[in-house]
């Protein structure tokens, strides 16, 4: 039954994310430009050479950890708005710590750097599940609110008492011995994809193999019948906030150390909001989140070349993600596509 569950989920998946291609695609036309020269240039620029391969897993790094901070979230029954402020909560001291802690080895300095992201991070989601606990307000409210309020201190801090000379506002670089190494010259691949497959399959384990993973299921799916059975749904809110926010501060930490070497404004704009697709679009499952992720990458490095090689605007792009949330988070439209096909094959037969 489960296998069957499963088996169902993904042809659902994938019937879905052919739809939004064909209805991308005729919007594209209907915009007065090639639909096939739209993906082909999308596709080469994906995949199209190991540099694209590089570009497209680089990209997917930071929206693995979003889109598992979501996940997280929501198998707990908590609706995460504020990854996009939990990364910046990340970000900014990882890059600090990579700046001004000295001396240190980087076996050591790198693990520093994310604990202080995953700690600030997590610590900043873990405020909402306070709130809403003592106040009862719902997290959607208070996690959105949070995003302003991260984006704003970070830029102040950024902005004044941690700017480096210059006129470029970012911290300053971080030491060599805090940087992720690059796997592939000149792109975004770095180390930090094997820091994101490690938390894919912690992602598994917690919810899989430990009780606490399991309150956290049983919360999600039922927070009165937990209740009932004496689960402390209070403990599991705070549990899954904190894990939701590290995983999306470590997000931050490996742009940081992995990519730009330093905090610099704006860096991580739109990654929290592109998590909460992904997390949507991979059912919250851990592997699905990740075969999401690399979705996501190669959609936005494919974007990348499709703005170089071709006169197509660049924004079909968002308007393709969109076509696929919109049909993967709502069933009941493919199914009404369907059952539409059905009558019309009955009555032609």
């Amino acid at each position: 039954m489960i296998k069957y569950v499963k088996s169902r989920t993904m042809a659902f998946t994938l019937i879905s994310f052919l739809i939004s291609l064909v209805l991308a695609g005729i919007i594209i036309a209907a915009a007065g430009y090639s639909p096939v020269e739209a993906y082909s240039a999308m596709l080469g620029g994906a995949f199209g050479s190991t540099y694209n391969l590089a570009q497209t897993a680089g990209t997917a790094i930071p929206l693995i950890f979003a889109g598992l901070a979501m996940a997280v979230a929501s198998r707990a029954g908590i609706f995460n708005i504020g990854i996009e402020g939990q990364i910046l909560a990340g970000a900014l001291p990882a890059a600090l710590a990579g700046a001004y802690i000295r001396g240190l080895p980087a076996v050591l300095h790198i693990p520093v750097c994310i604990l202080a992201a995953a700690i600030f991070g997590g610590i900043w989601a873990m405020l909402a599940a306070v709130i809403k606990n003592k106040l009862q307000i719902s997290e959607v409210i208070i996690t959105i609110m949070l995003n302003y309020v991260a984006l704003y201190l970070v830029e102040y801090l950024v902005n004044n008492p941690f700017k480096s000379e210059g006129m470029v506002v970012r911290t300053e670089e971080i030491q060599d011995s805090a940087r992720l190494v690059s796997l592939v010259a000149h792109t975004r691949l770095n180390t930090g994809i094997f820091i994101a497959l490690l938390a894919v399959f912690l992602f598994w384990v917690l919810f899989y193999k430990t009780k606490l993973g399991y309150e956290m299921r049983a919360t999600g799916d039922s927070p009165f019948a937990a209740e009932s059975a004496g689960i402390n749904n209070k403990k599991n809110l705070l549990a899954a906030m904190f894990i939701s926010g590290a995983l999306a501060g470590i997000g931050g930490a490996c742009e940081v150390m992995g990519v730009q070497g330093y905090y610099i404004s704006g860096m991580t704009t739109g990654y929290g909001f592109s998590g909460i697709a992904i997390a949507v679009m991979g059912h919250n499952q851990p592997l699905g989140t990740l075969a999401s992720a690399l979705l996501f990458g190669a959609l936005n490095a494919g974007a990348s070349s499709m703005n170089r090689m071709t006169d197509i605007p660049g924004e079909f792009i968002s308007v393709l993600q969109a076509l696929i949330i919109l049909f993967i988070s709502t069933p009941g439209i493919v199914i009404a596509i369907q059952n539409l096909y059905k009558r019309r094959k009955a009555v032609t037969s």
